[in-house]
């Protein structure tokens, strides 16, 4: 049987009862939520990939704490660029920081998900400096032979849409010299974009979730964004020794009929 894994990306919770970008947040991750439990309690694992608040608020990571209380799946825990990590850490007073970023493995039936921490205080694009590239350096050498799935909030492959090709991460060339150096890397997940996006960078797969409240549009000319109201959605992740399937669910979508 192949592992499930459900990812959620780019939360960007405010104070609860306010909008952003026309849309409540809070409400968004409370129908994500809902919609897991009822469809996918049999995970193994959910992973929201960083963005968890918009404002990096203390408050916004305890209404995110309570809202977790109800999740039945396990869960952890990223970064994104809207993220404060001292904020977090003081509410997620369980989380462990590696080496002082929030960063982890996780040992699998069919590998190993390693969890990067891209956020770098007071910028918008991802960094993945010399202590986190050391860091990753450890834990690809440990993994041997083993599979190997990385998340990372930033990405580092380009997406053609200049906007979001400026913010992206800019130790692409030196994250691709570690990956390729192991070789075994079968899959990169990420975030940040707020569009669906799927391929291969440099002869690895990828792909990028929407977020669960607003969008990016999709314009492939200039360096404004402008933002959509396109459906949220959260991933369905199905890995095996063969292979990796990602579904993007509309988690708001109650249409469907049975025949």
């Amino acid at each position: 049987m192949p592992i499930k894994i459900i990812q959620v990306t780019d939360l960007h919770l405010i104070k609860p009862g306010e909008l952003l970008c026309g849309l409540d947040p809070l409400d968004r991750l409370q129908k994500c939520i809902e919609d897991i439990n009822t469809h996918h309690g049999d995970a193994a694992m959910v992973i929201f990939s960083g963005d968890l608040s918009d404002t990096g608020e203390e408050e916004t990571y305890h209404t995110l704490a309570s809202e977790l209380e109800k999740l039945v799946v396990p869960y952890r825990l990223m970064l994104g660029n809207h993220d404060n990590r001292d904020a977090f850490l003081k509410v997620f007073t369980s989380v462990m920081a590696e080496d002082g970023f929030i960063q982890t493995v996780i040992p699998m039936r069919e590998g190993r998900l390693i969890l990067l921490d891209s956020l770098e205080t007071g910028k918008t694009e991802g960094r993945l400096d010399g202590a986190r590239l050391a860091w990753l350096k450890q834990q690809l050498d440990a993994a041997g032979s083993e599979p190997v799935y990385i998340f990372t909030h930033h990405p580092p492959f380009p997406i053609h849409i200049p906007h979001l090709d400026s913010i992206g991460l800019i130790e692409a060339d030196e994250l691709f010299a570690l990956l390729k150096e192991n070789g075994n890397v079968r899959h990169i997940f990420a975030g940040h974009a707020h569009r669906p996006v799927a391929g291969s960078w440099r002869g690895i797969p990828i792909s990028v979730l929407r977020g669960t409240n607003h969008q990016t549009a999709l314009g492939f000319e200039g360096h404004r964004v402008a933002v959509t109201h396109e459906p949220p959605v959260y991933g369905v992740i199905f890995i095996d020794h063969e292979t990796v399937i990602v579904h993007a669910h509309d988690f708001l979508d109650r249409s469907a009929t049975y025949y």
